[in-house]
């Protein structure tokens, strides 16, 4: 028999009841020690960087685990679509059987830019010192074409006459170390000479001058034939 008395606010039980409730067993908490960072940075200059703003400095790139693509993939340069472009506007007839419309509709700026320069060094073996103007006639020649296609009709872009103008500089390119072969003999340089230019503006003024044009050919096909004579002064420097 068991006596557990009472006095107030105090309840007495005996030292077999109290053993029985207290029995039991305890849980670790689970502790975790700060350690720092990942990278063993300290805690301390963490928290300071943070509270300047400059979190951002202890931030590290993933990697996503891709690979790099190559230089000219990055630089979106297929050599393939260039040299067919390059024969495309040497060879324009169309009995040789080329999509000459993809000079037009398909246009790039790496293959004219190359030629462009081609020609500029190819003019600075000719003695000519202004290399610059060929760049700036090849910009703002390319920019009167668009503008005055525009205005006659025509569906092109800025982007499709530069590449076509750009492109169209490879038949002066390829008559240049004729001239100095024979720029002795006047009257056969002279066919030389006009026979690269009207070379170079077919190439160009076919890929330009469409249907959509009718009647108002010669006024865009002008311009062009023009553009391509100053092309040449800049490399004889006449």
């Amino acid at each position: 028999m068991q006596f557990s008395p009472t006095n107030g606010d105090f309840t007495f039980v005996s030292s077999t009841e109290a053993e029985a409730e207290l029995s039991g067993t305890i849980s670790a908490p689970d502790i975790k020690l700060n350690m720092g960072n990942e990278g063993c940075k300290d805690p301390y200059a963490t928290t300071f960087l943070r509270q300047r703003g400059y979190g951002w400095l202890l931030e590290v790139e993933e990697d996503d685990g891709e690979e790099s693509k190559p230089l000219l993939e990055e630089l979106d340069i297929d050599l393939k679509d260039i040299y067919y472009k390059i024969r495309c506007v040497l060879m324009p007839m169309p009995s040789l059987g080329y999509n000459r419309q993809v000079v037009r509709d398909n246009p790039d700026f790496w293959g004219p830019l190359a030629v462009v320069l081609l020609f500029s060094m190819i003019s600075i073996y000719g003695q000519f010192r202004v290399v610059s103007w060929i760049i700036t006639i090849w910009i703002f020649g390319s920019l009167t074409i668009f503008l005055l296609a525009r205005v006659l009709g025509g569906e092109v872009s800025f982007g499709q006459v530069l590449g076509v103008i750009g492109y169209s500089l490879l038949p002066l390119i390829v008559i240049a170390p004729v001239l100095l072969v024979i720029g002795g003999f006047e009257v056969v340089s002279t066919l030389i000479k006009l026979f690269g230019v009207f070379w170079a503006a077919y190439s160009a003024a076919s890929l330009l001058v469409g249907d959509e044009f009718k009647t108002k050919k010669p006024l865009l096909i002008y311009p062009i034939f023009l553009l391509y004579i100053y092309f040449l002064s800049l490399y004889t420097g006449v």
